[in-house]
């Protein structure tokens, strides 16, 4: 239902939409749990608006600008996109089936994954030593990514809390690596319905939960958000050293109560278990990423701090 209905005959709110009207400036309007199912849009003007859990399924959009549009945690299935220009455009997620004018490029983007990331050749495992050996992979490269981490801290705390583009900041990533293992391996295969820390982080877009931690303000240290990172992550390796070929070819038992993953679902193990892996790369590859536009702005900053340093040295001589 739309929060704005049809202008008042008076008082403030009544004048002030007539004074925009009259200005030619359109005033924005916000359409919440709104049912618009086969409405038509014919040369309107959304510039600037926002969309948040919008179902567009089955819709058409012909001659649309998406312009500088930012556009996060998407569906594309069985999506049809031609006459389409794409200049400058940046895609991250995961990628099946996927062509591009008759190409399937989903392999040739996992190809070049490989070639300048080698380690995830051993992060595909088959078998119960194969995850293990997986795991150490994971452990020893996001013993690098720490240090980096660490090395920001040293100049600035606050940088760590950092949001880089609207994405999550470092310490938010580390927060919600525990919650993929508390889902997907203490409830999820073993059997706890309610395994999260309060710290533990869900993705952005989770529903509230009861008894799941959803506080996306919480500014723990580095040290207090590793700490609970290197306790999930020892709990998998706990588990990974116990691991069989048959264990890993099961399936989980349905796990009671609210959380996720859902109740009453049953998944296969090795999916759980590669899900994490999946997890710990991918957020691994975003932390990196960011860490290196935040070490560039400290570079930035200290050679323009520099250079002035000697402009002034220079005018005192």
């Amino acid at each position: 239902m739309s929060t704005e209905g049809p202008p008042s005959e008076g008082g403030e709110d009544g004048d002030a939409r007539e004074a925009g009207g009259a200005r030619g400036v359109a005033m924005p309007r916000e359409f919440r749990d709104e049912q618009l199912l086969g409405a038509t849009f014919d040369h309107v003007d959304l510039t600037g608006s926002h969309w948040d859990r919008v179902d567009l399924t089955g819709a058409t959009l012909t001659s649309v600008d998406l312009a500088d549009a930012d556009i996060r945690n998407v569906a594309f299935t069985r999506t049809r996109v031609r006459g389409a220009y794409l200049s400058d455009v940046e895609i991250w997620g995961e990628v099946e089936g996927l062509t591009v004018n008759g190409v399937d490029v989903g392999p040739l983007v996992e190809a070049e994954l490989d070639r300048r990331h080698p380690e995830r050749a051993a992060l595909h495992p088959a078998d119960a030593e194969g995850f293990r050996a997986a795991w150490e992979v994971i452990d020893r490269l996001w013993a690098g990514t720490v240090e980096r981490a660490r090395r920001l801290e040293a100049v600035d705390p606050e940088l760590l809390h950092e949001s880089v583009e609207g994405e999550w900041s470092f310490i938010q990533t580390l927060r919600h690596l525990p919650f993929a293992t508390s889902s997907w391996l203490l409830r999820g295969i073993q059997g706890d319905p309610s395994p999260w820390h309060p710290l533990e982080l869900p993705w952005d877009e989770m529903s509230p939960t009861p008894g799941v931690p959803q506080d996306r303000g919480a500014r723990p240290s580095l040290d207090e958000a590793l700490e609970l990172r290197r306790d999930r992550f020892e709990r998998v390796r706990d588990h990974l050293a116990t691991l069989t070929d048959e264990a890993l070819a099961g399936r989980t038992a349905p796990v009671e109560g609210v959380g996720w993953p859902p109740a009453g679902e049953s998944f296969p193990v090795q999916e759980c278990l590669a899900t994490l892996i999946n997890e710990e790369w991918w957020h691994r590859q975003f932390a990196e990423r960011d860490l290196a536009v935040l070490e560039a702005r400290i570079d930035t900053a200290t050679d323009e701090r520099d250079a002035g340093t000697r402009h002034t040295q220079m005018e005192e001589s």
